[in-house]
């Protein structure tokens, strides 16, 4: 099982971060030992200073496929839960300045917590989701996927042509603008089209 995480699919979110708007889908991979699951607690590590949270709409593939076009692409997953893509942001900005990869920023243990998956007609139209992020019960983030560059198709096609995707696949579809800092004892409460998805300690 792969997670794969679409960076930069969000232009507010890509100017928060003076980052150049992509003209085709960022992604990187978290390994299993990332997930979190069942709103267990997210451990602080303590190797940063500056851990950063990002939620997004995650999509889970339900068949094998490779090289998979746009059109077929919705044939490729039929839930949709939330999730949050730590980021040691102090790290990334250190590996960024030398060139190097971002593994050591994203894809630490317990930096992908995802929420319970439910049925896409649960939600209606999966291209018009609005979904928020509450922080000690204060929205810090909210977004919709109409406002995504690109759309779960095209990350799809995308992603597709390079590495083959696989029943139980995640794909994280990016983050909107109000990333900011966690501390130990906070509390994160996540809601799709005003549904709770999760709610989870900081430890």
């Amino acid at each position: 099982m792969k997670i794969i995480c679409i960076g930069r699919n969000y232009v507010a979110h890509a100017k928060e971060l003076n980052n150049e708007v992509p003209e085709s889908p960022v992604f990187f991979l978290k390994p299993d030992s990332a997930l979190v699951i069942a709103n267990r607690p997210f451990f602080y590590p303590e190797f940063s200073k500056d851990v950063q949270y990002e939620l997004e709409v995650v999509i889970r593939i339900n068949r094998l496929g490779r090289s998979i076009e746009e059109q077929y692409a919705n044939r490729y997953f039929n839930e949709v839960a939330l999730g949050v893509d730590f980021t040691a942001r102090d790290l990334q900005a250190e590996q960024k300045k030398k060139g190097l990869p971002w593994e050591i920023a994203k894809g630490f243990d317990y930096s992908a917590p995802v929420s319970e998956f439910f049925p896409l007609k649960e939600f209606g139209d999966i291209h018009t989701l609005s979904f928020r992020l509450d922080l000690n019960g204060k929205t810090v983030q909210e977004g919709n996927t109409s406002l995504m560059i690109f759309s779960f198709e095209k990350i799809i096609a995308y992603v597709s042509r390079f590495m083959t995707l696989k029943t139980g696949d995640l794909i994280y579809t990016g983050t909107p603008a109000g990333v900011g800092p966690v501390a130990i004892n906070d509390r994160l409460e996540a809601y799709l089209e005003g549904k709770k998805l999760m709610d989870f300690p900081v430890k």
